[in-house]
């Protein structure tokens, strides 16, 4: 047996649909990038024969080009081509035979040779427009820092620079940071837009690449730990393969996450479907209701111990019913009694929340939406909005999130006369802003707790949200940008 098939036999399951294509691919073009794409999509496992130096039209020697083709993320197997393509299929028998739309009206000595085991002979150039594969998951993976602008009159206005602040980001490393609160995983179904339905003014699209991250409470433990912090992160989630896969990759970031299983719920699944840098439809699978007092009494005695030496508290509320009043009492309660400081953020967008439940709190960061909602409040200016809450949940500092707009910063206590400022956003061109709050919530409030001043935290947290929305999908941030970014 040729040792190719072998190790193809090897590497996929009896039922496993075989996809064969093969050709020079002396410079991989958007057209080679097309067609591998429509060939992956028509079977399970796609094999690559590149034609070697005595076969085809090659100008590049054999193995450079093959490393080429290896390199394509849809490509599961590529090797160099020794012998007419009929001849390996006739032995390898694969499900499809892929062949460019060109060969359609003329002889292809493959065709005898698929009919004689009942295999498909397809011809396209695939439809798909996306350049492929690997640029999209660079561009998913990414971080476009090139568009963070960071505004000098800030800073000079309160007597720092952007490089005083490095140091407090390498104290994060200290910091012992306990979080609770809602798990979601993320799912980025990224499509080609096909047009309109004929049928109905329905748009049509066709899913390309799937990508899942860790979001929720979740990414907020994971960005606490990016920037050097250790976390302990509890919360709940069903028994499913998604919660595996949250604690094993929230395990991979350094996570020390406790899951609390309640079997009455899924876990938290939000599936964005994207075409280009557009979100076009967001499907949430969830339950809302309240976790029951046995899970919530799970919780709270697993957070016992951790909070015993714990430098901070993060409640990530997406109320989603892991933290029911009762347990932020009891938590808020053994906190204040040990000294350790809290921070809050409690999200309402397509779910209803109240950030005020959670008292005295070193910050809060809600939306302006959630603000209002908060103090019932829908027509009084930011400030007075700003003032409100911080009297109704007793929080020390409010920073309210504006969107494109920045924050506004409010700290009625702050010894200086400045008592309110406000950041613009420093990305000037963000490719996904779900995860801004998270990211400017977690980084101002460890700035906090390291020994920062509201204004110097905020910032910080703004430059975090920056880096954040630079890319697409939750991806932890790490010292290394922040440095980087101060740097400049």
């Amino acid at each position: 047996m040729n040792h190719h098939v072998a190790k193809i036999r090897q590497n996929t399951d009896a039922g496993s649909r075989i996809v064969f294509i093969s050709g020079d691919f002396n410079i991989i073009h958007p057209g080679h990038l097309r067609i591998l794409n429509f060939a992956a999509s028509c079977g399970d496992y796609l094999v690559v024969g590149v034609l070697g130096d005595g076969l085809g039209n090659a100008l590049i020697p054999e193995q450079m080009r093959c490393d080429g083709v290896s390199a394509i993320g849809v490509v599961d197997y590529a090797f160099i081509l020794k012998e007419p393509a009929e001849k390996f299929i006739a032995e390898l028998q694969p499900a499809v035979v892929v062949k460019g739309r060109e060969h359609a009206d003329r002889f292809n000595p493959e065709q005898a040779v698929v009919e004689s085991y009942e295999g498909e002979l397809l011809f396209g150039s695939g439809d798909i427009r996306f350049s492929s594969l690997d640029l999209l998951r660079q561009e998913i993976l990414e971080a476009n820092l090139a568009t963070i602008r960071q505004p000098a009159d800030y800073s000079n206005r309160h007597q720092f620079t952007p490089r005083d602040l490095i140091p407090l980001v390498r104290q994060f490393a200290e910091l012992k940071v306990v979080v609770i609160g809602d798990l979601i995983v993320d799912e980025y179904i990224d499509c080609d837009p096909l047009g309109m339905s004929r049928e109905d003014p329905t748009l049509v699209v066709m899913p390309i690449k799937s990508e899942q991250y860790v979001g929720g409470a979740g990414i907020v433990a994971a960005h606490a730990r990016g920037v050097g912090a250790q976390v302990s992160y509890f919360c709940v989630a069903g028994d499913d393969p998604t919660a595996r896969f949250a604690a094993e990759k929230l395990g991979s970031y350094g996570v020390e996450c406790k899951l609390a299983l309640d079997t009455t719920r899924p876990t938290t699944t939000k599936q964005r479907f994207r075409a280009g840098d557009k979100t076009l439809l967001r499907v949430s699978r969830l339950r809302q209701h309240d976790i029951n007092d046995n899970i919530a009494e799970v919780l709270y005695q697993q957070m016992v111990p951790a909070l015993e030496q714990a430098d901070l508290l993060i409640f990530s509320d997406f109320n989603y019913g892991c933290l029911p009043q009762s347990l932020v009492e009891r938590l808020t309660e053994l906190c204040a009694a040990r000294n350790i400081p809290m921070v809050a953020d409690s999200q309402a967008s397509s779910q209803i929340g109240d950030v005020s439940r959670f008292r005295n709190m070193m910050l809060l960061t809600p939306t302006e939406h959630e603000a209002r909602l908060a103090v019932r409040d829908f027509q009084s200016g930011l400030v007075t909005l700003a003032n409100s809450l911080i009297a109704k949940a007793d929080a020390k500092h409010v920073i309210i999130t504006l969107g494109a707009e920045g924050v506004l910063i409010h700290c009625p206590d702050h010894p200086g006369g400045l008592i309110t400022d406000q950041i613009p956003a420093f990305n000037l061109a963000p490719r996904d802003v779900s995860g801004a709050g998270d990211s400017l919530f977690t980084c101002t409030a460890m700035a906090l707790t390291v020994g920062a001043d509201i204004w110097k935290s905020a910032y910080l947290g703004s430059l975090a949200a920056a880096c954040q929305v630079g890319r697409i999908g939750n991806k932890p941030l790490s010292v290394e940008e922040l440095v980087q970014e101060l740097s400049h």
